[in-house]
């Protein structure tokens, strides 16, 4: 799949571009599934809302020598379908897989993702410039009531700006400084809701200013988040870096593979 010089006109005017329908129901239930039982591995790929608590973000399901390992989720990263996109936008052939992320926002304990930019963190990791695009995968409808992403459209267009360190969430992260955000949100569109149906895949800016507040539902709200950067973007090396489940260092090109991405997870199942 690729896109429509119309679609990437949007994407670099307004920082993101949504494509429906993008997974079919059957490989959405596939990759819940996996998500499920991936949840019951004990490893420091796994980040609970609280102590021993319920599972809040999956890091590094696509990448088969991960503990969190999944053939479905291996196989989606290289399907045309999502890499066509992530190449066309990036204007670029060779990419990596600078992390996935799955973030699962329980009901009601799901928690707030303050406003930020991805590269506001990714930067000190070594990464050069603010290059990557992110997919998300909508694995359930996400609404205003469970806790879904918010996008100022066009705020990628702001630069990288130099965020705080935030540790008064569960998950401690690079915010935008408040008063900044205030005065960025006055001058903007209003902040518009993520919202589709599970299947649906919304390409974005590392640079585009985003949020999520708590799931107020009685439903989880889950979805994966697929980074992709390219080769020619790879981390510097820096003092103390993140773990390779944040910040991989295998940044050998993709090769693109099938969009049939069932195939390794049935055998998978049957084996």
């Amino acid at each position: 799949m690729r896109l429509a010089q119309k679609q990437i006109d949007a994407y670099n005017r307004d920082g993101f571009i949504v494509l429906e329908g993008l997974f079919s129901p059957a490989e959405v239930e596939a990759m819940r599934s996996e998500l499920a039982r991936i949840q019951q591995i004990d490893t420091d790929h796994l980040v609970r809302e609280k102590s021993g608590g319920a599972a809040k973000t999956l890091y590094r399901v696509h990448d088969a020598a991960s503990p969190t390992a999944s053939p479905v989720f291996h196989d989606a990263v290289r399907s045309p379908r999502l890499l066509g996109p992530a190449q066309d936008l990036l204007q670029d052939e060779a990419l990596y897989v600078y992390h996935t992320k799955c973030n699962l926002k329980t009901a009601i304990d799901g928690s707030v993702w303050a406003w930020h930019q991805d590269y506001g963190s990714w930067k000190r990791d070594g990464l050069p410039e603010a290059r990557p695009t992110t997919a998300l995968i909508m694995l359930d409808e996400p609404t205003e009531m469970n806790g879904c992403l918010y996008f100022i459209p066009g705020s990628h267009k702001e630069g990288s700006l130099e965020p705080r360190f935030d540790d008064a969430t569960g998950y401690k992260f690079y915010v935008v400084p408040k008063d900044q955000l205030l005065e960025i949100m006055a001058r903007s569109p209003k902040p518009v809701a993520i919202t589709g149906k599970p299947g649906t895949v919304v390409l974005f800016d590392c640079n585009i200013l985003h949020a999520s507040g708590h799931n107020l539902s009685c439903h989880d709200r889950w979805a994966i988040y697929v980074v992709y950067n390219p080769v020619t973007n790879a981390c510097a090396e820096v003092p103390s870096p993140r773990p390779e489940y944040v910040r991989s260092t295998n940044t050998a090109p993709l090769v693109k593979g099938s969009d049939d991405i069932l195939a390794s997870y049935r055998q998978a199942q049957e084996a």
